[in-house]
């Protein structure tokens, strides 16, 4: 972890899962204690105000933002024939429009600083591949990698570097209950160790576990009728 020892990170979503184990990972094991400062900012993620203010008080606190992870979310099982409308659009406000949100204040803030910085997106291999019951998860996590994909592109001249994290299952207490067949699943301590791992090394996209990285690559480049087949038996379970 010596690559972020020192700078600025603001972590979106770290009051559970994934988030708050990265969170403790990077200050080693407690942030406090272990003697980092750290801010809390509560804040509604689906208020583009309530966003941009999180990114101000993190900028006014500490002076920068070096590194952001933008990890909130939900992916709840939905399946395509008892879904709603309403619910549809809900899932896409919490996976996609909560990037946006933060997205173009820390684009701002950090197209401003020398060096630029870090904006690292908690994806999912649902994004990738259409997973019976996330259907709705997956095309919002989907719009997030498109956007993203085009950002650095774009930014890289500005200094502002993207990376797309894609876990696999994790063991979070949200998942626990929800029914969905989760192959390879990992716990979220070790999900959050392969996510600090990409902070440090900034990949595109960071895939892991590698044996879920391993099958979704081997689906997807399946003919679609025997991938769709391979797909929808755990899911009929």
């Amino acid at each position: 972890m010596a690559r972020i020892t020192g700078r600025t990170i603001l972590v979106v979503g770290a009051s559970s899962g994934i988030g708050a184990e990265v969170t403790r990972l990077l200050a080693a094991k407690e942030v406090r204690a272990a003697g980092s400062a750290c801010l809390d900012i509560p804040g509604d993620a689906l208020d583009p105000r309530s966003a941009a203010d999180v990114a101000t008080a993190a900028v006014d606190t500490y002076g920068s933002i070096d590194v952001a992870l933008l990890n909130a979310g939900q992916g709840p099982d939905m399946s395509m024939d008892e879904v709603s409308v309403a619910e549809i659009s809900q899932i896409m406000a919490l996976n996609y429009g909560v990037v946006v949100n933060y997205l173009v204040p820390l684009v701002q803030q950090l197209g401003s600083q020398p060096g630029g910085g870090l904006i690292a997106h908690t994806n999912s291999p649902a994004g990738l591949i259409g997973v019976p019951r996330q259907g709705p998860y997956g095309a919002a996590k989907a719009a997030a990698r498109t956007l993203l994909d085009a950002a650095r592109v774009e930014l890289a001249p500005r200094g502002i570097r993207f990376t797309s994290l894609h876990p696999g299952f994790v063991a979070t207490d949200r998942v626990s209950t929800d029914g969905l067949p989760k192959p390879f699943q990992i716990s979220q301590e070790r999900a959050a160790r392969y996510a600090v791992r990409a902070l440090e090394k900034e990949p595109a996209q960071a895939y892991f576990p590698w044996t879920t990285a391993a099958l979704v690559r081997a689906l997807r480049v399946l003919p679609t009728p025997v991938s769709s087949l391979i797909l929808r038996r755990p899911a009929s379970r």
